[in-house]
Order: C-alpha cells, then structure tokens, then sequence
C-alpha cells in the first residue's frame, strides 16, 4: 500500500537526473517486479534476520535503527502499562465496592471520558498546562527522567479508563456471589472479603485484557512518539512513511507483529494457568 502512493524515497528539493534514481532503484533492488521484492525481503529476513538498507539513513541498516529506538518505545510502553494495570484496577475495586459513592460517580465519569478522548488532544492540554503555562515538565525530546512523565500519561489514559471498567464488572460481579456473602456473614473483614475472595476471583477476568493492552501500548504509541519527539520506533515509523523508507516500515511492522504474538500467546498462557477449568473446560 505504501509503493502504491505518490512519490519516492529518492525525492528531495534537489531535482535529481533520472539515470541517478534508476542507479539507485537499481541498487536496493527497488526495480524489479513487487512479487520478486517481496520474495527477496522475506528470505533474508528468514535466513539472516536482515531488515534491509533504509533508504532515507545513508549508510545504516533498518535493524541498528530500531535496535536503538526499541528501548525507548518499551520503556514508555512499559510505565504507562503498570500506571494504568494499578491505578485502573485500584479505581475498579474501589468502585465496585462503593457502588453509590460519589467516587465511584466519578470513576464512571472518568473512563467514558478518557476512552472518548484522543490521544493527540490529551497531548496537547498536558503540554500546555504543565509545560507551556506552569513550566513545570518540559515539552518533548528525550534527555532524562522527567521527559517521559507527560508521555506514559497520555499513553496510559485510554487503557487506564478500560482497566477500571473491567476491574469494576468484574469485582461487582464477584461481589454478588453468594460466598461473599458467606464470608461476610462469618466476620470476615470487608478488606479481606474483597482482596481475598472477589480480587483473586476476578484476577482472571483482568488478566485476559492485559496482555492485550500491554502489546498495543508498546506497538501503539506512533502518535505520542511522533507528538513530543521521542526517538522510538513509532517515531520512526511515522517517518519511513512521510519519507516513504519501505524498508524502515517493512522493519517496524516485523518488529511489533513479532512482540504483539509474543505478548498475546504468553498472556493466553498465563490466564490458561490461572483458570484452565473454567476458561477451556479441560
């Protein structure tokens, strides 16, 4: 789809003579049929694990790129993971179990609104509040700790909101059985009912959308990357695109398909251990 669009990896302001473009055609193999490409990508990915040349980095090969732009998409991926698996959980079980509290009016207010809120708007208030306006964060790149806070904040708000309505249907479901009842019943404390009965009982409804979750924030995050400057891999990725790099894509698309299996089988795995009676039936 993207050879299918306008324009060139060879286009620059400088007109260049065609003779140069078809040398360079030529030598990236980008002259010949899209089938014999395709062919010829894939082997070497398979027998070398060779991501080719990018077209738009002289002298640098797509695998040192992303190699180098990986651990900063886990790190962010990484934080605004765990901020929203205990926040979101936390503001679920707390929900669940004040049902009719204004907090829990609250919680409801705040995933409808986080889910409904895209991501480059959200964005786009953190920087002008806390940098622009109270210049307590800075605004984007990538030269410390404190870089990344706004980032993992915007990334985590959407899966946060989901979190917190899944942890709530579940806790609220669990709470409603009757050996909660019954162990309310024999004195049991309502901190112990609800982390040792209803928490636990519900860790394997949360479990299955948390692999998920974890695998889109680390492959997900093209626009937060792209929007305060980070040197990740969605950064790049929206990059090869506008530079139309068909082998920095080709890498990027490789490399998160390869972590999306990765983290979709472990997190089945995971939730087959914790459950397998009542999820497979075995």
């Amino acid at each position: 789809m993207l050879r299918a669009l306008p324009g060139s990896p060879f286009d620059s302001e400088r007109l260049l003579p065609k003779s140069i473009i078809q040398r360079l055609e030529h030598k990236y193999g980008l002259d010949k049929k899209p089938s014999e490409q395709l062919y010829t990508y894939i082997k070497n990915l398979l027998s070398k694990g060779d991501l080719g040349p990018s077209l738009k980095y002289p002298n640098r090969d797509v695998k040192d790129i992303l190699f180098q732009a990986l651990p900063v998409s886990l790190t962010i991926g990484l934080l605004a993971f765990l901020v929203s698996t205990f926040v979101g959980i936390g503001l679920g079980i707390f929900a669940a179990t004040y049902p009719q509290s204004l907090f829990a009016k609250f919680t409801n207010f705040f995933s409808t609104f986080s889910m409904s809120m895209p991501s480059f708007v959200f964005a786009g208030l953190l920087i002008s509040f806390f940098a622009l306006k109270l210049s307590w964060l800075p605004v984007a790149l990538y030269e410390g700790p404190k870089y990344i806070i706004l980032p993992v904040i915007t990334l985590s708000l959407a899966p946060t909101a989901y979190i917190t309505r899944i942890s709530k249907a579940s806790m609220q479901e669990n709470l409603n059985k009757k050996h909660i009842q019954t162990a309310l019943a024999k004195g049991l404390s309502l901190g112990q009912v609800i982390f040792k009965h209803g928490f636990f009982n519900s860790l394997s409804s949360i479990m299955t959308v948390l692999g998920p979750i974890f695998a889109i924030l680390i492959t997900g995050s093209f626009v937060v990357e792209y929007i305060f400057a980070l040197p990740g891999m969605g950064k790049y990725f929206v990059t090869g695109f506008i530079n139309r790099d068909y082998f920095l894509v080709s890498g990027v698309i490789v490399i998160f398909s390869l972590i999306l299996l990765l983290v979709n089988t472990v997190s089945d795995f995971v939730v087959y251990l914790m459950s397998p009676k009542e999820i497979y039936n075995v």
